[in-house]
């Protein structure tokens, strides 16, 4: 590089573009590189207080080298400053106030300058290369590319990707796949960062966006949109399911993926280390669509609840291990298609909890609304579960089940109006022998039940409930499988043990929760001004909902 700084002008032009071609950045960055050493290595000849200016003609390879100085009155910084008198030899127009240009003659570099001047250049080109690499990649994250493994570090593979390098991080390799220095390896861009040392490109072998992407390079139906891939979950290395559907009717979507003989899936398997691959019709109607995920075990019936994004399915005694599948990999995996927690039970165990369940809400009826087993069973099979159900449903619709009346419609309304009042009464002393404080009482949507649950969590005072912020109260529990690690669940291994919030049990929305929160911090801002206070709480609430 010394020999770059003291060159003749076709010298510095040929290095410059030199450079530019084999780090494939613009020649400007290279030429504004060999300026910014050249000025550096003159500033430590004539002294770091100058403030030294040097311009290379990217035509001509003209260099010119000069001190940047002010024109004034009276000279204090010899470096930076000139008179008048002194400026106008070097300009004749020069005036007070005015900043002029002070030739300066080249300069000879020495050893030090140049090795100097070098790494001023190679840092400049090694920061161009990288933000050039950063520009080329950073939109192409879900792209499949190939690369040649250059090595492996701490389990880690580094990717040689031509331009740049990548990493397959250990959890985004398929397990127990050998890594060779020198193989050739596709894998997804899984994400692009900017980093201090460089950009850095995540690949991944593993993801389930992978082998979606495979699949639309061996099946052209895929790749033209006729056929989507609605759904995907890999255990890695083991076994994997699609869903996917066709826009065609006239197009089988299961037997498009699979291809003549299997040769479409199979090219696949192959990429994928001899993974497994179910290919399932996908169906709008969920229930349809759990039971096509838990094939190959045959399913009885499926029950949905909406509300805890559950799914309970009940298979024949001699289904259940198909269903859960080898350390519940098939159940894990179905679950993971479906984005629902499912719950696997047989006929017997079904039956079982229905009894049970009816039995209690038989009792409940009969001790609530003091009334004969009979008919609270009747009522439990007619489809009531709850006291509010029978307190606040239409007369004409009660008095409508067989072997009703309007009369006994009535009676039964009546009390079970009065069984929930005296619930609420129950609650409410229990809430005060808690020390609950009554203006807690006065907050939208919670009821005696709920304070109840709010004591025993120790939240007692208005403060207690501001201090809170919205899913601290209200978060359910996240009762999702565990997907993220390949532990072996136990049959019911989707009931997390995840507490949720205070008053997760209750189902209340977002919007409920903040109005209990805002309304629980009113009290904070009485002495505020209005329109002050408004604001505040404002600020508040977008606080709580970032959170």
């Amino acid at each position: 590089m010394a020999s770059a700084i003291s060159a003749n002008r076709a010298e510095l032009l040929a290095i410059a573009t030199s450079v530019a071609t084999e780090k494939m950045i613009d020649k400007s960055i290279v030429i504004e590189a060999m300026e910014e050493a050249i000025q550096k290595s003159a500033r430590n000849r004539y002294g770091a207080e100058n403030d030294i200016r040097a311009k290379l003609d990217p035509r001509t390879g003209d260099l010119r080298l000069w001190r940047v100085v002010e024109v004034v009155e009276e000279v204090e910084d010899y470096f930076k400053q000139v008179d008048l008198k002194a400026a106008q030899k070097l300009d004749a127009n020069a005036g007070l106030g005015d900043f002029i240009v002070d030739p300066l003659p080249p300069v000879d570099l020495g050893r030090i300058d140049a090795q100097s001047a070098k790494q001023v250049i190679f840092q400049k080109v090694r920061d161009a290369e990288r933000e050039r690499q950063y520009e080329e990649f950073k939109d192409r994250a879900g792209e499949i590319i190939t690369g040649v493994i250059k090595s492996v570090e701490f389990g880690h593979v580094i990717v040689n990707l031509g331009r740049a390098e990548g990493v397959i991080r250990r959890d985004q390799q398929i397990p127990r796949e050998a890594a060779r220095v020198g193989e050739r390896v596709r894998a997804l861009i899984l994400k692009v960062e900017r980093q201090n040392r460089g950009p850095q490109i995540f690949l991944s072998r593993a993801h389930p966006e992978f082998m979606k992407k495979l699949f639309a390079q061996e099946v052209p139906e895929i790749y033209d949109g006729v056929i989507e891939i609605k759904a995907a979950a890999r255990d890695p290395g083991s076994r994997a399911k699609i869903g996917v559907i066709s826009r065609d009717s006239s197009i089988d979507p299961v037997g498009a993926c699979v291809g003549m003989k299997g040769s479409r899936v199979q090219a696949v398997v192959q990429e994928m280390q001899g993974e497994k691959i179910d290919i399932i019709p996908w169906s709008e109607d969920t229930a349809t669509f759990v039971v096509n995920a838990l094939q190959p075990a045959t399913v009885s019936r499926v029950v949905i609840d909406e509300e805890e994004s559950r799914i309970e399915v009940v298979v024949p005694d001699d289904q259940l291990s198909l269903a859960i599948g080898r350390r519940g990999q098939n159940v894990r995996l179905a679950s993971a298609l479906t984005n629902s927690a499912i719950d696997i039970m047989t006929e017997a165990e079904a039956s079982e909890k229905r009894q049970k369940e009816f039995a209690e809400r038989s009792k409940m009826f009969e001790e609530e609304l003091d009334v004969d087993e009979t008919l609270s069973q009747l009522l439990v099979a007619e489809g009531f579960s709850e006291l509010e159900e029978v307190a606040y449903i239409e007369m004409p619709e009660l008095a409508a089940i067989e072997g009703f009346d309007e009369e006994l419609a009535e009676e039964l309304q009546s009390r079970a109006v009065e069984a929930l009042e005296r619930r609420e009464e129950a609650c409410r002393q229990e809430r005060r022998g808690l020390g609950v404080e009554d203006a807690l009482a006065e907050m939208p949507h919670l009821t005696e039940a709920m304070l109840v649950t709010l004591g025993k969590a120790g939240i007692r005072t208005l403060d207690d409930l501001a201090d809170l912020a919205t899913d601290e109260l209200i978060a359910r529990k996240r009762q999702e499988q565990r997907r993220r690690d390949n532990s072996p669940p136990r049959r019911d291994s989707n009931r997390s043990e995840d507490k949720g919030g205070v008053l997760g049990e209750y189902g209340l929305s977002e919007e409920q929760g903040n109005e209990i929160i805002m309304a629980a911090r009113a009290h904070w801002f009485d002495d505020e001004p209005e329109s002050e206070a408004a604001a505040t709480v404002g600020e508040a609430a977008d606080a709580d909902s970032s959170q």
